[in-house]
């Protein structure tokens, strides 16, 4: 199968810098996760369902993260996830979060 694709379609995900600013435990999940609520500057307030128990909730607030933000919603469980907050496998399991550099502006798109 060929995973290639053009660069008009990797433009076509739009990727930006958020912030956390609250995180919940999320127990109706069928896979442990938090809820995450992320401020991406201009372009909101937004919700994401993650998978990223390997961290410690107050870990996560106040943390930037890289979120792809042209997905349509998606339903888990009670609750309705807005972004993907994007993560890189762990070899013990988990995600760990991809990050920005410190100064990144809020709402920055990433290419």
């Amino acid at each position: 199968m060929d995973k290639t694709i053009t660069y008009d379609d990797f433009t076509k995900v739009d990727m930006r810098v958020g912030k956390v600013i609250d995180v919940q435990d999320f127990p109706e999940a069928r896979k442990p996760a938090y809820k995450l609520t992320i401020d991406f500057g201009p372009l909101g307030i937004k919700k994401s369902s993650a998978q990223i128990v390997n961290y410690q909730k107050e870990d996560l607030l106040g943390r930037q993260v890289i979120c792809v933000v042209n997905f349509p919603k998606k339903q888990i469980g009670p609750f309705v996830s807005e972004v993907l907050t994007l993560g890189a496998e762990r070899d013990l399991g988990g995600y760990e979060l991809l990050r920005p550099d410190p100064d990144a502006k809020l709402g920055s798109r990433v290419y």
